[in-house]
């Protein structure tokens, strides 16, 4: 099921990049493309096959399990940034851009990468698994280091809930009212990944349901956005013809 899970979100996350090629190309919106970009590379890191192979070029110490929350970083930061704008919220835009929100990327940049390198990381394994157990001190550092991990994207998304929520509620088309909702609902699904240590490891697969439910509603959610700008656009040039006739 979590396979299934993984490769599914991959093809949705590899289709709407791919779709969004041409866009890019007549330089629309790159930055949207570069998020979808960004997340397909975010899930082909998590799954087991891939990693192995960029991991063992890498040297085969799981150095690609850091570049892969510093591409969720890349993601989320970037997918902040667009959000506040397309929805005016000027608070959650300072929170993410601002001074608080350098400080909080720095410092959990840090204790990241050191966590990491305290680690024996030896020998790849998609989400660290092979760490898991080897020893209390290995094992102590690893709740840390995902948990630094984890800080990051929950810290931009509930800056960007409350707008998310304004707009679910508010007079805006009704395709973006369900991106905002998907959106709102990521943002949630990412901070209950906070509370990922007091879930027992027999319910593991929880933690998968969780994160990739967040990666598919902020997938989906600016693809609505993306859908209903087109959709207006055309509105927009029919209601010009219409004129001019």
């Amino acid at each position: 099921m979590i396979e299934t899970l993984q490769w599914s979100t991959l093809a949705i996350c590899a289709l709407i990049a791919v779709a969004r090629v041409p866009s890019t190309l007549r330089g629309e919106n790159r930055s949207l493309f570069g998020i979808f970009a960004l997340m397909t590379l975010a899930i082909l890191l998590s799954i087991q096959g891939p990693y192995i192979v960029i991991d063992q070029a890498l040297g085969g110490i799981n150095l690609a399990n850091l570049l892969l929350r510093f591409v969720i970083f890349g993601a989320i930061f970037f997918m902040g940034i667009r959000v506040s704008r397309g929805f005016g919220a000027r608070d959650a835009y300072r929170l993410i851009t601002g001074r608080a929100g350098v400080s909080v990327l720095a410092v959990i940049s840090v204790v990241m990468v050191t966590l990491f390198f305290m680690m024996g990381t030896s020998g790849s394994s998609a989400g660290l698994t092979g760490v898991v157990g080897t020893d209390p001190w290995n094992s102590a550092l690893l709740e840390y280091y995902g948990a630094a991990g984890r800080a990051y994207p929950a810290y931009i998304t509930l800056a960007l809930l409350p707008a998310m929520v304004r707009a679910v509620f508010g007079r805006l088309p009704a395709l973006v009212r369900v991106a905002a909702g998907l959106l709102g609902l990521g943002a949630v699904a990412t901070g209950l990944s906070l509370s990922f240590p007091l879930i027992p490891p027999t319910l593991g697969q929880i933690e998968f349901l969780i994160n990739y439910t967040a990666v598919l509603c902020f997938v989906v959610g600016l693809a609505l956005i993306w859908v209903a700008k087109m959709v207006n656009a055309r509105g927009a040039a029919r209601r010009r013809t219409s004129t001019e006739m």
